[in-house]
């Protein structure tokens, strides 16, 4: 199992009423009635700090992504981040997990040389995340026509793969971009490096997935229950298409606080996870997908399979969900060490992930709660990770220098 830090960087102040008086915390909140950008420069720095103090403590790597004109997370340049990261974890064998550059958002020439310089900043650390893009940041604040989103998606997959390989400056004459002579300075030092397609259960980013045989990570905030039928679908499409279970093909996200008992982990943190659920996703239902965004089979199969109805519900009953709702829901998983290692172990294996992706600080969660927590989870919770899947599957898609680790029992066979 390779376990990952995750942080949003989010606005971590906005105001009691911000629900009330906003339309929402993406594409349109006014910055300069919400933020002030000498406390945002603070926000950044507790960010970068606690990715290296997650570093440090023993994370197997550390996950940034690109979201733009929000305060949910506002990092719209997430390899400025990482590069500084790189930089600062050389002397670790910590994976810089980029969930995005996102590749209709970027230039994708810009991508595939800033992620090789990240790649050489780290010595050969960088996990090349590919996703398209929300809605919300291609469609409405870059203008991406919506039904153009998965094709430039994927013409720019195409093309850093091959700026990355070829021996020789290359035309390339594609829809969305054409080029006289492709000939990018630096190359990775990964020969590629190793790439993850975030997705939101989509059934043809499984199949695109399958096709260029990248990991498949299925982004959410909520929870196991509502992650099983697409991890279950993910893993039926994989046997049809042939290929083998290894359960590092897939990865997954899940909101994890850990404190010292259940009682003082629901104290200390009840109102960040409920600040985060109830503010940072105020987000109009239209504004998620507008129409076109979705391929029409994927549209169709999400619809029929009553996912978009569930989502939707979801996101109006966080307006009153308590923490306690949020943890029985399976939404969260926080609590005491032991609380919250049974039910990962449980959870990584009901979804059959190999990579884990812990988004441990949310919210309004201040710097000193999220390194007490990482501690806590790094100390008496990731131990009890590492064997969840034994050396019986080799991670592909994992730097190779961040590969190495100790022959562990697989826990799959010991319960068997």
């Amino acid at each position: 199992m390779k376990v990952s830090f995750f942080g949003v960087m989010p606005h971590r102040e906005l105001p009691d009423d911000f629900e009330q008086r906003y339309k929402s915390v993406w594409v349109d909140p006014p910055f300069f009635e919400l933020a002030d950008p000498v406390r945002v420069g603070q926000y950044y720095n507790w960010t970068l700090d606690e990715y290296v103090h997650a570093a440090k403590a023993g994370f197997d790597g550390v996950c940034l992504n690109e979201h733009h004109q929000n305060a949910y997370g506002f990092m719209p340049g997430p390899t400025l981040m990482a590069s500084a990261l790189a930089r600062e974890t050389n002397h670790l064998n910590t994976a810089i997990v980029m969930l995005g550059a996102t590749l209709t958002t970027n230039f994708p020439l810009r991508i595939a040389e800033e992620y090789a310089m990240i790649d050489a900043i780290s010595g050969g650390r960088i996990v090349a995340g590919m996703p398209p893009g929300s809605s919300m940041d291609s469609n409405q604040a870059y203008g991406v026509p919506p039904i153009e989103t998965r094709d430039r998606s994927a013409e720019a997959h195409d093309l850093i793969l091959r700026a990355w390989e070829a021996k020789k400056p290359f035309a390339f004459n594609g829809k969305y971009t054409k080029l006289p002579k492709v000939n990018i300075w630096p190359r990775p030092i990964q020969r590629p490096p190793p790439v993850w397609i975030p997705g939101a259960g989509s059934a043809s980013t499984w199949e695109y997935v399958a096709r260029n045989q990248h990991c498949y990570c299925f982004v959410s905030f909520f929870g196991r229950k509502m992650a099983q039928n697409v991890l279950d679908g993910y893993w039926a499409f994989n046997d049809k298409f042939g290929l083998d279970r290894n359960p590092y093909r897939a990865g997954f996200n899940q909101v994890c606080i850990v404190g010292e008992t259940d009682q003082s982990c629901e104290r200390e943190n009840a109102k960040h996870i409920e600040y985060f659920y109830r503010r940072c996703l105020h987000v109009p239902e239209h504004y998620w997908a507008l129409p076109g965004y979705q391929d029409y089979p994927s549209l169709e199969k999400s619809v029929r399979s009553g996912v978009v109805a569930k989502m939707t519900e979801k996101l109006a009953q966080f307006k009153t969900y308590k923490y306690k709702d949020f943890v029985n829901e399976e939404m969260i998983i926080a609590g005491g060490p032991e609380t919250v290692r049974d039910r990962l172990i449980d959870m990584s294996k009901r979804l059959r992930i190999g990579n884990l992706m812990l988004v441990m600080q949310l919210g309004s969660m201040p710097p000193e709660l999220t390194k007490k927590s990482i501690d806590l989870f790094t100390s008496k919770v990731l131990p009890h990770l590492r064997g969840v899947w034994g050396d019986e599957w080799q991670n592909h898609w994992w730097p190779e220098r961040c590969r190495a680790k100790a022959p562990v029992r697989s826990v799959e066979r010991a319960n068997a």
